[in-house]
C-alpha cells in the first residue's frame, strides 16, 4: 500500500465515522420522538428541536465532525495533489482519526466533558502540527 493510499484511507475512515455517528443520531432522534410522541413537523427547525429533544449528544458530535476534521480532509487532498505523502503524515493522520473516534465515542456515550476536551485538544494540536510540518517539509515546486 502506498503512503498516498494509506493517507486517503484515513480520510475514508473519518467519513465512515461520520456515517456511523449519523446513523446513531437518526436512531436516537427517531426513538426519542416516538417515545415523546413528537410529530416530525413540530421539530422542523433546530430551535424547535432544541425545545423538544433532550438526547442531543449524537447530534452535537455529528456537527463536531464537520468542524476540525475538515482540516484533515484538506491536508490529505493537498498532500496527495502535491505528491508529498511522507510516512509521518500517514501515521499522524491515522492518529488524528483514532483520537476523533475516541472523541465521538466519549461524546455519544458517557459524555464526560473533561475527557472529551482532553481528546479534542490532542486531536486539534495534532492536526495543526501536521499542517505546520507539511508546509515546512514541502519540497520546492511540489505538485
Amino acid at each position: 500500500m502506498t503512503h498516498a493510499t494509506a493517507l486517503v484511507g484515513s480520510a475514508l475512515f473519518l467519513v465512515l465515522l461520520v456515517a456511523l455517528v449519523g446513523m446513531r443520531l437518526l436512531f436516537c432522534r427517531v426513538q426519542e420522538m416516538r417515545h415523546k410522541r413528537i410529530d416530525p413537523q413540530a421539530a422542523a427547525t433546530s430551535l424547535q428541536m432544541a425545545a423538544r429533544l433532550e438526547d442531543v449528544q449524537a447530534a452535537d458530535n455529528f456537527r463536531n465532525l464537520f468542524e476540525v476534521p475538515v482540516l484533515l480532509y484538506t491536508l490529505v487532498a493537498l498532500a496527495v495533489a502535491a505528491s508529498h505523502t511522507p510516512q509521518w503524515l500517514v501515521v499522524g493522520a491515522w492518529l488524528f482519526v483514532a483520537l476523533r473516534a475516541i472523541h465521538s465515542w466519549i461524546h455519544c456515550t458517557y459524555n464526560q466533558v473533561m475527557h472529551r476536551l482532553t481528546v479534542f485538544l490532542a486531536s486539534f494540536s495534532l492536526v495543526i502540527g501536521l499542517w505546520v510540518a507539511f508546509f515546512v517539509t514541502l519540497p520546492p515546486g511540489a505538485g
